[in-house]
Formats: C-alpha cells, structure tokens, sequence
C-alpha cells in the first residue's frame, strides 16, 4: 500500500502553466489521499509546488536536501521534517528508501536522472519500489517512445518495459503501484 511517494520533478517553473496546474493538483490529491511526499527540500518550481499544495491542504512532508542546497537558500521553510545530507548521492539514496514508490513529475536532467536511476536499479535487483511518470500533456512521450527503442534493439527487456508506468492520472498511478510486483533482477548468460 502506498502511504509515501517519493516526487521527483523540477526545480524551475518550466514555461507551459500547464504544468504548474496540474502539479499544484498532484500534490493537492497526495494530501486528499493521506500520502505523506517525500521530495528534495526545495523551495522553487515545481518542487515547491506540490510541496506547499500537499502542506496547505493539511499533509506530510518530508523533504531531503543537500547541505550545499540549503546553504545557498534553496530549502523550503516550515516542512514536517527537513533532513540535510552531505551529498546528492545519498540525497538520492535516502529519497528512494524514504517512499513507497517513485514518480517523475515535468522536470529537466535531475528529474530525468533520479528516475533513471530508480528504473535501472529494478534491472539489477536493488530497486523493489515501483517507478513511474505522471505524464501530464505527454510530456514523457518521448521517453516512452525511447524506452521502446531500447525494448526493440534488445537494450531492455520486456519485464523491465512493462515495470515502467505512465499516467496522468494519480488514481491509475496509485492502482498501478499498489498491484506493482517487482520484476526479477537481470541476469546474465555467457
């Protein structure tokens, strides 16, 4: 059952409104349905966003941040917990051990590579957690359709492809990962 959800997205606004909308919405429906957030602390776009919609539509979260992050006045006040690390990579780390599934949210190449790491972590057996993408006005389509290429010129295999999820809708989101079975790691054949 998913009680936290681990967001990872971007720290700009973007340039479509669109996408501030529907993560205002994101996080609104995370508190409606007592999921605490777990994100990275910060206080600018689209990570400030949902944080302060799950915040003022009375839920939990937790954020992580860096101690260089924080330092440079990147962290959000007045959060249920704020845990401050030494480095991105145990950021990381503790983000995907804090929630119960991953999701990318509209976001650049931090978002893109938080999410990556969860998905090929499931290849190698390390990752059990669900990952998805709330893929609000096709904004991932084109990475859906590159995860089919690497389906296709034998780089990715089917379970792996199938474990991968996209949505814009966090009811299907949540339905997909609370029947979520993680997919045996890889294995190798000489």
């Amino acid at each position: 059952m998913i009680r936290s959800l681990t967001v990872y997205c971007g720290a700009n606004m973007g340039s479509d409104p669109q996408l501030v909308v529907a993560a205002k919405e994101f996080g609104q429906q995370l508190a409606q349905h007592d999921i605490s957030l777990v994100y990275g602390g910060g206080r600018f776009g689209i990570m400030g966003t949902i944080a302060r919609a799950v915040m003022d539509n009375g839920g939990t979260v937790h954020g992580v941040i860096t101690t260089e992050l924080r330092d440079r006045g990147a962290a959000l006040d007045n959060l249920t917990t704020l845990e401050v690390v030494p480095t991105m990579d145990i950021r990381k780390q503790q983000m995907m051990k804090l929630g119960d599934g991953m999701v990318a949210l509209p976001g650049g190449v931090g978002t893109l590579e938080e999410i990556s790491e969860a998905a090929s972590w499931t290849t190698i057996g390390d990752n059990h957690k669900p990952a998805a993408f709330y893929n609000v006005d096709g904004y991932y389509d084109p990475l859906k359709a590159m995860f089919y290429k690497m389906h296709e010129k034998g780089f990715l295999e089917q379970s792996y492809l199938d474990s991968l999820y996209f949505t814009d809708s966090l009811n299907q989101l949540l339905n997909f990962m609370n029947n979520y079975h993680a997919p045996d790691y890889r294995h190798y054949h000489g």
